[in-house]
């Protein structure tokens, strides 16, 4: 990965997501508010989680709630520390992929930062979805009518139904692959099927071997809650081979505050093997007796696949986070739902059906 260079920060402050940065720069926040043990108080019950290992921590925000560093020459990503945007500067506008409404109006100062050091064009010319979500391209109608908006034939549909004004529909859509050539720059954007969501995209930048794909990997951290929200895991699973096939060295993971590189798309796919391995096991030892048991008679059949399964889950994310304590962040916040929804996937996709299969 290339060494992130800062450029010169704003001055101004700007929101509420960026006021709890302008105070310190991103690592020491991240140090204030999660590398130190939360205290809970009996005002908040907040629970107490692990430290944030400092390889997980990306690079200080400035004064308005920001990075934008060049990834490689005319290549740049921008990060709030909870979402991330990419752009490629040439010699006639700026190549934008995903507006995340985190980053929101900083994305043009971002921007306008670059390209007044390197004396290129300001305007966004194209606007790369990489999917429909809003969270990713929610600050998508600050850009105006006239930039070029591209996408997956899916992602239009999706968006058409969401009728969403700050998700602009794409001017231009394709089905497995459409090559963006602008200013002497190329993007090679890639559709190989269903994974987060239906629509979800690969946007390769050639040139500088870097990958974007979006919450698939999460460099540094375990993944999201229950999976990613993923609405097809096995196409999720697989799609971690799919990215790990690009000859990529840097990868823009969309979340979080730092950039990735192959050794972190290896642990995570090391993760999601161990993580499938312990829900097998644990939903094989798992005594469901108890469970029919106790609710068996009242004829509450919800507790019964409540507790059993919740469970499983807890059993099988056990070992697990403790492997991955202090390598991968947030291993004690969402294995346990992973896990959870790696139990449902096994059950109802791979047909492992525990207590649940055909009654003998």
């Amino acid at each position: 990965m290339t060494t992130d260079s800062t450029l010169s920060p704003g001055s101004s402050r700007r929101g509420l997501l960026r006021s709890a940065a302008v105070a310190v720069p991103a690592a020491a926040m991240l140090g204030s508010l999660f590398t130190d043990h939360a205290v809970a108080t009996p005002r908040t019950g907040l629970p107490d989680y692990d430290s944030i290992p400092s390889a997980s921590v990306g690079p200080a925000l400035n004064a308005d709630g920001y990075h934008v560093g060049r990834i490689k020459e005319n290549l740049y990503w921008v990060t709030d520390s909870y979402y991330q945007a990419m752009f490629l500067s040439t010699r006639e506008g700026v190549v934008l992929v995903d507006a995340p409404p985190t980053i929101g109006h900083n994305l043009h100062r971002a921007i306008r930062e670059v390209t007044r050091a390197n004396g290129r064009p300001e305007k966004v010319t194209h606007l790369v979805y990489t999917h429909s979500h809003a969270d990713h391209i929610g600050a998508s109608v600050i850009f105006g009518e006239k930039v070029t908006r591209i996408a997956h034939r899916r992602t239009r549909e999706l968006l058409r139904a969401a009728g969403d004004p700050n998700r602009p529909l794409p001017h231009k859509t394709f089905e497995d692959r459409y090559v963006l050539k602008a200013g002497g720059e190329r993007l090679e954007l890639s559709y190989h099927g269903p994974n987060h969501s239906p629509d979800n995209i690969f946007v390769y930048a050639p040139q500088y071997a870097t990958l974007m794909v979006v919450d698939v990997l999460y460099p540094g951290w375990v993944p999201f809650k229950h999976l990613a929200v993923s609405q097809d895991i096995p196409a999720w699973i697989a799609a971690h081979d799919v990215a790990m096939d690009y000859p990529w060295q840097t990868l823009v993971g969309g979340h979080l505050g730092r950039l990735g590189v192959r050794a972190d798309g290896r642990v995570q796919q090391q993760y999601i093997a161990d993580l499938e391995a312990s829900t097998r096991a644990a939903s094989a030892a798992l005594d469901p007796t108890p469970y029919f048991e106790k609710y068996g008679p009242s004829g509450n059949s919800w507790a019964i696949f409540k507790t059993y399964l919740d469970a499983v889950a807890q059993q099988a994310a056990e070992p697990v986070v403790a492997k991955y304590r202090g390598v991968l962040a947030a291993a004690d916040v969402f294995t346990v739902d992973n896990a959870f929804t790696m139990l449902e996937s096994l059950r109802i996709d791979a047909g492992s059906l525990g207590p649940f299969g055909i009654r003998p």
